[in-house]
């Protein structure tokens, strides 16, 4: 059995969000992981603390530990930095890729019998997965936990927001990326990388309102003030 140690439940608790097991807003309470681990409650708050470090949780004063629930403007920044990173792992293909696709192939794989299969939370691991598996596949070793940190925000997002992206749409774009891999087309498996983060990102049930002008905040600014009106008397 592996040790158990600050940095392994952290570990446990990303995986936990990347299945969509552990909701944004949940609470997490130091006894109750405690006993889960068997651990002390002084490893359990070292864990928590580099999770917070992290974005993942944060606490709340006489109410513990909270799963984040990341703003619309926190998950666009993560689906970008993710556009950054991926799209930069994929321009630098091009070295023999035989080993690679055969691995890729071997997750969409994975993430099609769990899509056929009833758990839901083997599925969403897997379907976030494949782009950590990329990272470290395509040899980013520095990259891979920092992929792994920028999904994870996402997966967070997607739940939060109600995400209608489907689970065979996910698996059917990571395998168009894989297929211009093998062709050596990468320019194209960029282009489809890129297309399938947009797609996610698009179908987050988000309502951003339009913000005004610059003459409309001006006008809005210098109207009176609406006082009360008192009658007469």
């Amino acid at each position: 059995m592996p040790e158990v140690n600050p940095t392994t439940i952290a570990a446990r608790v990303v995986e936990a969000i990347l299945a969509q097991k552990l909701a944004p807003g949940e609470r997490l309470g130091e006894q109750q992981l405690a006993e889960n681990f068997g651990v002390s409650r002084t490893m359990v708050r070292e864990a928590l603390m580099q999770l917070q470090a992290r974005g993942f949780v944060a606490v709340q004063s006489r109410r513990g530990w909270f799963v984040v629930e990341p703003s619309v403007d926190e998950a666009r920044d993560a689906f970008s930095a993710r556009r950054i990173v991926e799209s930069g792992i994929l321009a630098e293909a091009g070295r023999p890729l035989s080993k690679v696709i055969r691995k890729l192939r071997e997750h969409i794989a994975d993430e099609k019998r769990a899509i056929a299969g009833a758990d839901a939370a083997t599925r969403a691991f897997l379907l976030a997965d494949f782009h950590v598996c990329l990272a470290d596949q395509m040899g980013h070793r520095l990259l891979v936990d920092v992929l792994r940190d920028l999904t994870a925000r996402t997966t967070l997002a997607a739940t939060l927001y109600q995400s209608t992206h489907e689970a065979s749409q996910s698996c059917a774009e990571h395998a168009a990326i894989v297929a211009a891999l093998e062709a050596g087309d990468t320019a194209r498996a960029r282009k489809l990388m890129l297309d399938h983060i947009g797609n996610v990102e698009q179908a987050l049930e988000v309502e951003v309102p339009e913000r005004p002008g610059a003459d409309e905040r001006l006008r809005a600014t210098l109207a009176p003030v609406a006082l009360p009106r008192h009658p007469v008397r």
